[in-house]
């Protein structure tokens, strides 16, 4: 991938406003920046799911949402219902987060079967299932452990972040999972990415998707417009 080919950096990108307030003009300008700019997906709250699915309708700009969001730590039956709501409502992709204070008690079971009932009510509607990890709040055996888990439950991707922990993507936890789920699962690097340079470094350490919320300065950097500048936030 030629990556300072503008298309095939946006290509990359889940266009991402997940503050909390968020208003309806600020994601109503999201979608059409999906549009224009040819990004694979905005990443939303639950609440803007049908806007963006109204929004998008005839493009090929996908509607990801998260779920568990962004603590991690809520009961399996709401994260199930939580995301059969998004689905129904339009997403074609799902962020879950998975109970990290669960995992950090050694709970593997739990952790997978967590993971399990909102991968199944993906793939019952034919939905991407990413899985985020918060690795920030991980060590590196309990990372490994999380992908492990992810891989099994049969995610589509594994996740670095939400944005909201106390850290973001780095390239060594990039590296870390793709090592560990192997080719055929996805990497989402999210969190902190807001240049041209750093999304070229999560790509190098095999990242297949960036979630940010500087996608439209990131495809001006790749077009050459050394003045774009990126917006603070996720």
């Amino acid at each position: 991938m030629i990556l300072h080919e503008p298309q095939r950096v946006a290509a990359l990108i889940d266009h991402t406003l997940l503050k909390p307030d968020a208003t309806q003009s600020d994601i109503e300008t999201l979608c059409r920046e999906a549009v224009e700019y040819g990004f694979a997906s905005v990443c939303v709250n639950p609440a803007w799911v049908a806007l963006c699915a109204r929004m998008g309708q005839g493009s090929p700009a996908r509607v990801c949402s998260v779920v568990g969001f962004p603590l991690g730590a809520t009961v399996t039956d709401a994260k199930r219902y939580e995301t059969e709501r998004a689905i129904a409502d339009g997403a074609t992709e799902i962020d879950m987060v998975i109970h990290v204070g669960a995992l950090k008690s050694g709970h593997r079971e739990f952790v997978r079967s967590d993971i399990g009932a909102v991968v199944d009510a993906c793939l019952t509607a034919g939905a991407l299932c990413k899985v985020i990890i918060e690795a920030a709040l991980l060590s590196d055996e309990q990372k490994v452990t999380a992908c492990t888990l992810a891989t099994a439950a049969g995610a589509h991707f594994v996740k670095t972040s939400t944005g909201f922990a106390r850290g973001g993507a780095t390239v060594a936890d990039v590296a870390l999972m793709r090592r560990i789920v192997g080719p055929d699962t996805g990497v989402k690097a999210a969190g902190g990415i807001r240049d041209l340079e750093t999304l070229r470094a999560m790509v190098a350490a095999g990242a297949t998707r960036i979630g940010t919320s500087a996608g439209v300065a990131i495809v001006r950097q790749a077009r050459g417009d050394d003045s774009a500048s990126a917006r603070s936030g996720y």
